[in-house]
């Protein structure tokens, strides 16, 4: 399910929890690791769960409109185009997938915040749901792209749907991001929204293991790197997430001989631009590109295969 950069950017979030700590136990820290990629699966689970509760209470609030002392033409005959989106009843003719939603749906219906129903009221009230139940496009991509953007631009920028995933992971606002790219990846491409697996095969999780390994065993030998290159700066006014990016890089490049150098490259300065200080992109480009031209003329640098230096 993640792409190599999420499977860095979990890493990452790993290797920062391990060395702030100074925990010395690897098994028990790859496992915690681990832990962390599955709820991933989880997540997306969740994101999926309250597309569906959202629905539900729509349906329900149709219903009692009918119910009304006086109603009104629309009571009697509301407008269900949201209810009955082909996304929505693809999602729940899926057993496999509503089986798994309704394990992990209650952390929608199990709080105090009445989140469903605040959430579907400023949905209801946006001017993107008035124009989708009442245009005369019928088409299945028209529904695909209200799916999309209703979660883009109200569903997942909610502080209090927010909250709540901030409750369950610390991780998980980080992860939203990408597990919702995910998401509409598949909506746009008609795939199953259930998840497989949070590797998309083996190769990818020994690659999470070995740059987590390989990063923590040489964290001292990366660290002196760091103070040779990076020229008239200490190690303490480095940021911290920027040397955590550089000895990650270092890993790959010294260590995962089947990896081209610019791919982890370009990866890291791609980071580095969105998780860390504005002067990081530069900062890191330059050490990482001084440290690559000077450990490739020492021969340091050992990779199978043709262009991969």
């Amino acid at each position: 399910m993640l792409s190599r950069r999420h499977i860095r950017l979990k890493v990452m979030q790993s290797l920062y929890a391990y060395l702030s700590t100074k925990e010395n136990e690897m098994p028990k820290a790859e496992r915690a690791m681990l832990k962390h990629f599955d709820e991933v699966v989880e997540l997306k689970l969740v994101i999926i769960a309250l597309l569906v509760e959202l629905v539900k209470y729509a349906s329900n609030f149709y219903q009692e409109g009918k119910k009304k002392h006086l109603p009104t033409d629309a009571d009697l005959h509301p407008n269900r185009r949201f209810v009955d989106n082909a996304i929505i009843t693809s999602i729940r003719n899926d057993d496999e997938l509503m089986n798994r939603v309704s394990k992990v749906s209650g952390i929608w219906l199990k709080n105090d915040l009445d989140i469903v129903r605040k959430l579907f009221v400023e949905l209801h009230k946006s001017e993107l749901y008035k124009k989708y139940i009442t245009s005369d496009n019928e088409s299945i991509e028209f529904d695909k792209k209200f799916i999309i953007d209703a979660m883009n631009d109200c569903i997942l920028k909610n502080e209090l749907a927010h909250h709540i995933f901030e409750e369950r992971s610390i991780y998980w606002i980080d992860d939203l991001p990408f597990v919702a790219t995910i998401i509409f990846g598949s909506i746009k491409d008609d795939t199953s929204l259930n998840p497989n697996g949070v590797f998309k095969d083996v190769s990818d999780r020994d690659f999470a293991l070995k740059l987590f390994r390989n990063t923590i065993n040489n964290n001292e030998e990366y660290e002196q790197i760091i103070v040779k290159f990076a020229i008239n700066w200490d190690l303490d006014r480095i940021a911290i997430m920027d040397q955590l990016f550089l000895k990650m890089a270092f890993a790959e490049i010294l260590s995962m001989s089947e990896l081209p150098v610019k791919v982890t490259m370009n990866e890291y300065i791609e980071i580095a631009k969105y998780y860390s200080t504005s002067k990081s992109k530069l900062f890191v480009n330059g050490l990482l590109d001084n440290f690559v031209k000077t450990y490739s003329k020492d021969g340091k640098i050992k990779k199978v295969g043709r262009g991969l230096i």
